[in-house]
């Protein structure tokens, strides 16, 4: 056999030995989708930087909601809407249901405690309907105790500036909130939400 022939029955062999495979190559597993999330929000969804926000223990439909508003550009980010194009439907969905499994572990922050307890008591006045259990239930939206300082300034700085947009809920219950005290509620609210924090380190 002529040196052609036999290299091109190696790669004949080749094909229909790497072919198949290629063609039904599997979807990458959840944990696999999941790790891809951990150089912002941790492993397990437990973020260890300051400006990335827990998503470990995040409701399926929440997680779902917020990963379509950034692929559809409807929400504000630093790289989420870039990042969340990269993931299909089906994919957010199982991810979706990883994170919702995955128990939350927040790290120890400093705050200041006259301004916590003035928090809780703004949180069960005007906050506590929607984010039940001290802002433990990530049902409405998503997780507030225990959360970065950070991140929780970020956040609201984009509400209040109108660069990320609050459920019409909210906006009535921040207005009341701002306009019924004197004093600087979302700081007071922030420092509360830090103090409350959850698992272990």
């Amino acid at each position: 056999m002529k040196t052609g022939a036999v290299t091109a029955s190696f790669g004949a062999l080749a094909l229909l030995v790497v072919g198949p495979s290629l063609a039904t190559a599997d979807e990458p597993s959840v944990e696999a989708l999941a790790y891809t999330c951990a150089g912002c929000h941790g492993t397990d969804g437990s973020s260890v930087g300051p400006s990335s926000p827990h998503i470990a223990g995040l409701k399926e439909d929440y997680f779902i909601d917020s990963m379509t508003a950034y692929k559809a550009n409807e929400r504000n980010s630093t790289i989420m809407n870039r990042i969340a194009k990269g993931y299909t439907d089906e994919q957010i969905t199982a991810m979706a249901e990883y994170f919702a499994t995955q128990k939350l572990r927040t790290a120890s922050q400093k705050f200041d405690s006259v301004k916590a307890k003035r928090g809780a008591e703004l949180h069960e006045k005007y906050c506590e309907n929607c984010h039940e259990d001290g802002g433990r239930d990530a049902s409405e939206g998503g997780t507030l105790a225990g959360q970065w300082m950070p991140y929780l300034e970020f956040s609201m700085a984009d509400f209040k500036s109108g660069a990320r947009r609050m459920t019409k809920k909210m906006e009535k219950k921040l207005q009341a909130a701002t306009s019924e005290n004197s004093d600087d509620v979302v700081d007071a609210l922030i420092h509360f939400y830090v103090s409350q924090k959850q698992g272990s380190e």
